[in-house]
């Protein structure tokens, strides 16, 4: 295979920081090339300056064999360098035709061509065997959908290198396998992909070669034969990552009571209905699905962030039905939220201010009306130590940490409440497979001093490897519950997807 892509010795400073320090690789024709690092190490950098975001402080860039140099995406572009971002950049009124041409229109007459498009797209699902429907609305089509139209985009535009940002982050297993045999068909097909992930079972099921990122610095650079899922986490964290806690036996009464609740806003289809299920103590309990089918309503209506048309929550044997957030706080409940933006903290705090949230009535940090700071600061720098949270001081804004660091101190802060019960809603999201090995652990010894986790995960396979028992949720209802000895992954993707558990055991 020839060489399509080298980028030799990269490097970028911001600053005196350098974010990827001499950072080699290539890529050939018809090959999947994954890049693969924990948070921070540099691989949306890398990508950035190969997608003409970022100009590199040093460092050259070939295609086929000929330098280029990139100011903008669009020089990338002309240079058949197309890149599907994580974050999707679709327009939801238009149609999926619309959306991959735009920009580059057919047109009769001086007018958008709207037959001519379609068929222009049609051409390229039949091409590339990648299932869209040229004219549904984007806004109507599924998240996996809405990706493949994402990467016909790409293609449309003439890319024979495609950057795919962490695509499969948002997908069912279901949508996952497709995505990976999209991936595969593509590079049969002569393109070269270079994939963005830190799933690292789907890096050994499609790439062909990986280069691993830690710090800013390459630790390696394998190919698919010389490598393993545990030897890649071990070049990604820099030492052996640690089995889980054993699970200590528990049977305890239930902590968290939720019975018969809907949620419905005016004469629309209720966003819950008719929802029951209990947490017992010494109990994680794992919600999977795909977003979107009631789970943040569900934890919005136990935190108290959304009202109950009918039916009861009980909290530690209190009725706790529509009660206000602080209520439902004093009464025992932390709680980790899916959007650490919206919900977890407040951008223009600091550091200390984010800790110290739910902590400010607390006697040991109270004196009267004032608070006893040193006690409270020993507290959140111990936070930082314990969860390598990367802060420029307890002074430094939250809003200007990494998404993935400003994870990690929320997760610490809510499980240093030390609650009887704990809504951990996305908990590793964003954060490194060494920050995610500590939560997991956190979260294990919640259960067994007796305590309860509300667990809810788009990761499937940190769902089945924390929880006791897994509910499946579809369209705003429990669709199928099984325990941890009888949960297999086809099983709950059929239920995810619609399915029933009568289907996934045939």
């Amino acid at each position: 295979m020839t060489t399509r892509l080298e980028m030799k010795n990269m490097t970028k400073m911001y600053g005196s920081f350098i974010a990827n320090d001499t950072i080699s690789l290539s890529l050939k024709a018809g090959e999947v090339h994954a890049v693969v690092g924990e948070n921070g190490a540099g691989k949306t950098t890398l990508m950035r300056m190969l997608y003409g975001m970022e100009r590199p402080t040093s460092g050259e860039i070939f295609i086929d064999g000929k330098r280029v140099a990139f100011t903008n995406p669009n020089d990338a572009i002309k240079n058949r360098i197309g890149m599907v971002h994580q974050h999707f950049m679709l327009f939801p009124d238009f149609t999926a035709a619309e959306n991959i041409v735009i920009g580059h229109e057919p047109k009769q007459a001086g007018f958008f061509n709207r037959k001519k498009a379609t068929e222009l797209v049609q051409e390229l699902v039949e091409t590339y065997q990648i299932p869209v429907r040229p004219n549904a609305k984007t806004a109507n089509c599924s998240i996996g959908e809405q990706q493949r139209i994402e990467i016909l985009k790409v293609l449309y535009q003439g890319a024979d290198i495609i950057i795919l940002d962490e695509p499969s982050a948002v997908l069912t297993p279901i949508e996952v396998k497709g995505l990976l045999k999209t991936i595969r068909q593509l590079a049969d097909q002569g393109k070269s992909i270079i994939l963005i992930t830190h799933k690292l079972r789907e890096v050994m099921e499609v790439a062909d070669s990986i280069t691993v990122l830690r710090n800013g610095k390459v630790t390696g650079n394998v190919t698919k034969e010389q490598t393993s899922v545990d030897e890649l986490a071990k070049l990604m964290v820099g030492r052996e990552l640690h089995d889980l806690t054993e699970r200590v036996q528990m049977n305890g009464e239930a902590i968290l009571e939720i019975k018969n609740v809907t949620v419905q806003e005016k004469d629309n289809k209720p966003l819950l209905d008719d929802i029951s299920l209990n947490v017992n103590r010494g109990e994680i309990v794992g919600i999977a699905g795909v977003s979107g089918n009631g789970q943040s309503e569900l934890l919005q209506v136990i935190s108290g962030l959304r009202s109950v048309k009918k039916g009861s929550i009980h909290l530690d044997g209190k009725d706790m039905t529509n009660q206000s957030v602080l209520s439902i706080r004093d009464a025992g409940l932390s709680h980790i939220p899916e959007d650490r933006y919206l919900w977890g903290a407040a951008k223009q705090a600091t550091v200390e201010e984010t800790g110290l949230m739910g902590y400010h009535k607390k006697p040991q940090y109270r004196s009267y009306s004032f608070l006893r700071k040193a006690p409270f600061r020993k507290l959140v720098n111990s936070w930082i130590e314990k969860f390598e949270i990367k802060a420029g001081s307890l002074e430094e804004k939250a809003g200007n940490l990494s998404g993935g660091n400003l994870q990690k101190l929320i997760v610490a802060r809510e499980l240093g409440h030390e609650t009887p019960i704990l809504i951990a809603a996305e908990p590793t999201r964003g954060v490194d497979i060494g920050a995610m090995e500590y939560i997991h652990e956190a979260l294990i010894e919640k259960r067994n001093k007796g305590e309860a986790v509300l667990l809810v995960s788009s990761e499937l396979s940190e769902i089945m490897a924390l929880s006791d028992r897994i509910l499946v949720m579809y369209e705003g209802e429990i669709a199928g519950e099984m325990d941890r000895q009888n949960a297999t992954e086809e099983a709950i993707s059929v239920l995810m997807a619609g399915g029933n558990q009568h289907e996934s055991k045939n």
